[in-house]
């Protein structure tokens, strides 16, 4: 089993590395549908390729002991991150949106809260290190942040899904399910600690993450049974085939803070 107590931030640093890995994965295929044909497209997936070997090297430093240096390469790959997904936000709504100012353009422009993917990792890195992992507001702040992520969930399903008028009703899933993630995490970041309510709240996260992986097989169905001339077009233009995984995503990263919060209960 693992100390909990004393691993709470090392747990939290791999789960950042691992979703920093995945971006570049995700970027480049987003990217790819235009062959990157802006140079600052190739930015986030730079960064996620050089900030994944050195932040997994700033967490091997610091696993043991605490070191200044581990802490500050941390602290430097966080609020570069947060410069990244700020960055690629506003450059995605200049895409059109800043532009025509109308409901179609910000449907029909790139994601733009996909890029606060970044932003939302690098709060994690700078959170993990400025708040002390044995007070309660560390709990807090991972809820918090799984929150955003939930709001951006629900902004992305339903543009993504707007798209095509809702075509199928299971496209309507994502966005109420969304919703009611943001609903109970309101409550758990700001209430005091109800262990009886985040019980609630795991269930709800276990909700999420069933979602995401129906959502997941909904969308490789749909990249398989594509009528592109290769399984390489089907992923560029077919339906996002990693987007639902961001429930699960999200529901594992505001289960961490919702099982810190209830075992400050016992």
């Amino acid at each position: 089993m693992i100390d909990w107590p004393r691993r709470r931030r090392v747990v939290l640093d791999l789960f950042v590395l691992a979703n920093i890995a995945f971006l570049a994965l995700d970027t480049y295929l987003a990217h790819s549908v235009n062959r990157f044909a802006h140079p600052m497209e190739w930015v986030p997936f730079g960064f996620s390729l050089l900030a994944t070997p050195v932040f997994a090297v700033a967490i091997v430093a610091g696993w043991n002991v605490e070191r200044r240096w581990s802490r500050w390469l941390g602290l430097g790959i966080g609020g570069a991150a947060i410069i990244v997904g700020i960055g690629g936000m506003i450059l995605h709504l200049k895409s059109q949106f800043f532009e025509l100012q109308t409901i179609g353009s910000l449907v029909y422009t790139a994601p733009f809260a996909a890029p606060l993917a970044y932003a939302g990792l690098g709060l994690l890195i700078l959170m993990n290190r400025m708040v002390d992992p044995d007070r309660t507001e560390w709990g807090r702040w991972i809820v918090l942040l799984g929150l955003g992520g939930f709001v951006g969930n629900l902004i992305l399903s339903l543009c993504d899904h707007a798209q095509n008028g809702f075509f199928v009703p299971s496209e309507w899933i994502p966005v109420v399910s969304s919703a009611f993630a943001v609903g109970f995490l309101v409550l758990a970041a700001t209430r005091p600690i109800n262990r009886p309510f985040l019980s609630v709240c795991a269930i709800v996260l276990v909700v999420q993450a069933v979602v995401g992986g129906l959502g997941f097989a909904l969308h490789l169905r749909g990249v398989a049974g594509g009528i592109g001339p290769d399984l390489w077009a089907n992923l560029l233009y077919g339906p996002p085939i990693f987007a639902p995984l961001l429930f699960v995503d999200l529901a594992l990263l505001s289960g961490i803070g919702v099982f810190d919060l209830t075992r400050r209960a016992l």
